[in-house]
């Protein structure tokens, strides 16, 4: 007896060169526009779900799939699809990473002509009948600076084509390394350097807590009035209120947006701006990558429901009970480890230094350097990280990962280190699990014990130890109305090098931040949100 097919629902338009790949080893049915709740109905009788970005698959829909195997976005992004659901249900998800890289590249370099030229205004003048050449007056893009944030896929593949273009490159990924970025033809800078350089700048970097409304009033008030900016890359990375009136005020030449905070967008203060373009959402919308991303999927499904392993899992494969049982917390500290260690460290990234200490390290720690490596990469691309493919990733920046196991540990069962070394030195953060919590016990040379919790703002100083110090920064906290829930010193000796950690319930303001920076004995002065 044959065995019996699986079945495969795809609700959102993909190209027929995935389809017919699947119909030659599945069945398929292609219902595309549900609702929610008519998805929830049917999902039970399907092996797999293959969206875009129009189907939001939901909590609700994963747990409707008590079938279902894996669940394939045709594209890049992973937004739409409630990871942590499918994962916590046993199903693989997949994307196709690669498969638009090119197209929304090619988009990025189309908006940054149009801008120059002013092409789609010119274009709607001369269907008015109205002859107005001299209104239009454009710029060379030769010579000009272009600043690209986010030097991943696509914004490596701008920079190439850009250079064609005879274009100064500059650029901010501090995960990617100095060499890496040179053979791109991009030298590296720092956020305010960049703007204040740019003739034109670019945004190739995913939508999180730590990039939303990167870029704003206060940098909109750094850069040259004859900026043009792009977003090819997600909505909700530009503060759509500032950019309309820098705009306004002559201090942003124009925009080009493809990209929106909520899709489909079809009111926005954007549209009544004659100096910003808007195209709806078509940085993929090419057949070549439409055949690329259907085909990827595709290929992964039929090879996943054969046993073999998926090339673009975004969640992480099959990890035995016990191991997941004795690794999950360290996971989850992994990740908070990386957030701190990436917003304290300064400079480019050369070398990330893992280290397991105690009883994890007596387990298969891949896991853990997944989470290492996707944690650091959070906040400056879209590339998912999973066992499979951590080192790849870290290979294509140029960073090296080492690991280090130590079956002892001096103060805990267990402890995770992870050091990153840039051009500018090196910076340490160590974790452990007590009383099932994740505590941060090391910062560089100092040891303390703070237990991060959600919601809560931490400001780290390096300051000398003296008498009066701390008296100082509660006073201007005070000042600022900022409630300190707990205090961490570490010192190196007495009157010695010391670093002073704040938990409080609000964020202190820069002002505040500046005046505790001009205490005397201060040295550095850092607000991180965990």
């Amino acid at each position: 007896m044959a065995d019996k097919k699986k079945k495969v629902l795809i609700t959102d338009p993909i190209s027929e060169e995935g389809i017919d790949i699947l119909l030659k080893n599945t069945q398929v049915d292609i219902k595309d526009g549900l609702k929610p709740e008519e998805i929830i109905a049917i999902i039970g009788n399907y092996d797999a779900l293959i969206v875009r970005s129009q189907t939001n698959v939901t909590a609700a829909i994963i747990e409707a799939g008590k079938n279902l195997q894996v669940i394939a976005r045709a594209g890049v992004g992973i937004d739409n699809v409630d990871v942590e659901a499918a994962t916590r249900c046993g199903i693989v998800v997949i994307n196709a990473p690669t498969g638009n890289t090119v197209s929304a590249a090619e988009h990025a370099i189309a908006l940054i002509l149009a801008l120059a030229r002013n092409i789609p205004q010119a274009n709607a003048s001369l269907k008015s009948c109205v002859w107005k050449r001299n209104e239009f007056m454009g710029t060379e893009l030769r010579g000009k600076t272009l600043g690209i944030i986010g030097l991943g896929n696509v914004g490596s593949e701008v920079a190439k084509r850009a250079q064609a273009f005879e274009m100064r490159l500059i650029g901010i990924d501090p995960l990617v390394s100095v060499d890496y970025a040179q053979k791109l033809g991009v030298t590296l800078v720092d956020m305010k350097q960049l703007l204040k350089e740019s003739d034109f700048i670019t945004l190739h970097i995913p939508f999180n807590s730590q990039t939303k409304g990167l870029i704003g009033a206060k940098e909109l008030a750094m850069v040259k009035p004859n900026v043009r900016i792009v977003n090819c890359a997600r909505g909700g990375l530009i503060d759509d209120n500032a950019l309309v009136k820098a705009i306004h005020e002559k201090k942003v030449a124009g925009a080009a947006i493809d990209v929106f905070e909520k899709e489909p967008c079809t009111e926005s203060i954007l549209f009544g701006e004659p100096n910003i373009i808007v195209t709806p959402h078509l940085g993929a919308s090419t057949t070549e990558a439409q055949v690329l991303a259907a085909r990827d999927v595709a290929e992964q499904i039929v090879d996943i429901f054969k046993g073999l392993p998926a090339r673009a899992a975004i969640n992480v494969p099959y990890i035995p009970s016990e191991t997941l049982t004795a690794l999950a917390p360290y996971m989850k500290l992994a990740t908070i480890l990386c957030k701190l260690v990436y917003k304290l460290a300064e400079g480019q990234s050369k070398t990330i230094r893992i280290k397991y200490n105690g009883d994890i390290a007596n387990y298969d720690t891949n896991a853990l350097k997944a989470s290492v490596i996707g944690g650091l990469l959070e906040g400056a691309s879209e590339e998912r990280v999973n066992i499979v493919n951590c080192n790849v990733i870290a290979a294509k920046r140029g960073l090296t990962i080492i690991e280090e196991k130590e079956a002892t540990c001096a103060n805990y069962a267990s402890l995770l280190t992870v050091e990153i070394i840039t051009t500018k030195g090196s910076w340490t953060v160590a974790g452990t699990i007590m009383h099932n919590d994740s505590h941060i016990v090391r910062i560089n040379d100092y040891w303390l014990d703070i237990v991060p919790t959600p919601g809560s703002y931490f400001l780290f100083s390096d300051h000398r130890d003296r008498p009066g110090l701390i008296g100082a920064v509660g006073k201007i906290t005070g000042d600022a109305n900022v409630n300190i829930s707990s205090m961490h010193l570490g010192r190196l000796k007495q009157r010695g090098q010391a670093m002073l950690v704040l938990s409080m319930d609000e964020p202190l303001t820069e002002k505040a931040q500046q005046e505790i920076l001009a205490i005397p004995d201060v040295f550095s002065v850092k607000l991180v949100a965990l």
